[in-house]
């Protein structure tokens, strides 16, 4: 089992940047496999690894996620091959479709159809980084541009058919498309004991596209620490969760929401969305049941977590993905030091 980590956050402003970039050399030194960047509407998920790309030698670095509405196919071929180049093949492509709210809101862009648009813009990803022609037909995307002067053109970087393609998914529809399309899966929303009600769709996938699951990088986890004060860590989380619920997307349109429904939880998920969107965020963050806090992330005593680890392991998960405790960088490196030690240790007993 491989571990990474998120570097910021998906609304980080580059905030002590200094201390994250030394946070990230040192998980690079302790055998963090991968780390992530994400982007809302701060600082994008592609400058941070460009920089971290010449501070680090070994941790893989990716886009967890690329909004796929914010750029064009071709220029995210572009960038992905720029990253491959400066990290020395140590890129990965993680792509998302974001929600209605920053789609429309932000980029202006329709969010119509966004499972289309997703396979498309894989499609046209592939023929980059397999060094073809770029000519498609697709709903979303022309290329070139219909009754212009436009010509069909291959990237001048060298081909990339193997760097890998990760999709961030939650619906059935676009979990079958990830089994068949993709490299990896940026899990969330992830209940182990409930693994099938992604993984099976995951499997649709890659059997419709004549591949096995092992074809596929299984990325999922939560927050990691060894603790005996179970119920206080539960109350600190819960506000997360209920933000997730009730916040992480419209009313009307919430993949999070609808994840932990199809796991068993639609009254409490839709409970807490409910009050959430009525401006009762106390009471909201009360209803979050501590079963789902506890079993969406890895805490409370050290049984407790290598408990949890075995039971990712169990779930077919190749790639814990951890955020640890601190309020300040050193804390947290330490934190993150104990937590390789703790799940490396537990491996070894596998």
């Amino acid at each position: 089992m491989k571990i990474s980590i998120s570097i910021g956050s998906a609304y980080y402003n580059g905030e002590e940047w200094d201390k994250l970039v030394e946070y990230t050399a040192i998980a690079d030194r302790i055998g963090i496999d991968e780390a992530w960047s994400a982007e809302a509407w701060g600082m994008d998920a592609v400058v941070p690894l460009a920089y971290l790309a010449a501070k680090t030698t070994n941790i893989r670095l990716g886009t967890g996620i690329m909004q796929i509405s914010s750029r064009v196919p071709s220029m995210m071929a572009m960038t992905a091959q720029s990253l491959d180049t400066v990290s020395k093949g140590r890129f990965n492509l993680g792509l998302g479709v974001s929600g209605p709210q920053v789609v429309e809101g932000l980029h202006g862009a329709s969010f119509a159809k966004p499972l289309s648009r997703l396979r498309e813009c894989v499609s046209i990803l592939r023929l980059g980084l397999n060094g073809e022609k770029l000519q498609y037909d697709g709903d979303h995307y022309q290329l070139p541009r219909p009754g212009g002067e436009g010509k069909p053109i291959r990237l001048s970087q060298p081909p990339r058919p193997n760097l890998p393609i990760y999709l961030a998914t939650l619906g059935p529809k676009s979990l079958q498309m990830t089994g068949e399309l993709a490299d990896g899966w940026l899990g969330t929303c992830f209940l182990p004991e409930k693994g099938d009600v992604f993984l099976d769709d995951i499997k649709l996938g890659v059997e419709s596209a004549g591949r096995s699951l092992s074809d596929i990088d299984i990325q999922a986890g939560g927050y990691f620490e060894v603790t005996d004060d179970v119920e206080k860590l539960i109350a600190k989380l819960k506000p997360a969760m209920a933000f997730t619920l009730g916040a992480m997307g419209s009313a009307k349109t919430n993949f999070y929401n609808d994840a932990y429904c199809r796991a068993g939880y639609e009254d409490d998920a839709k409970a807490v969305q409910s009050l959430w969107v009525d401006g009762k965020r106390d009471q909201a963050i009360q209803r979050v049941p501590d079963e789902m806090v506890l079993k969406t992330n890895l805490f409370g005593t050290q049984d407790m977590v290598r408990s949890r680890l075995r039971a990712f392991r169990d779930a077919q998960v190749n790639t814990i993905r951890i955020s640890t405790k601190g309020e300040s960088w050193s804390e947290k490196t330490t934190a993150l030091e104990e937590a390789v030690d703790l799940i490396r240790g537990e491996q070894n007993s596998w």
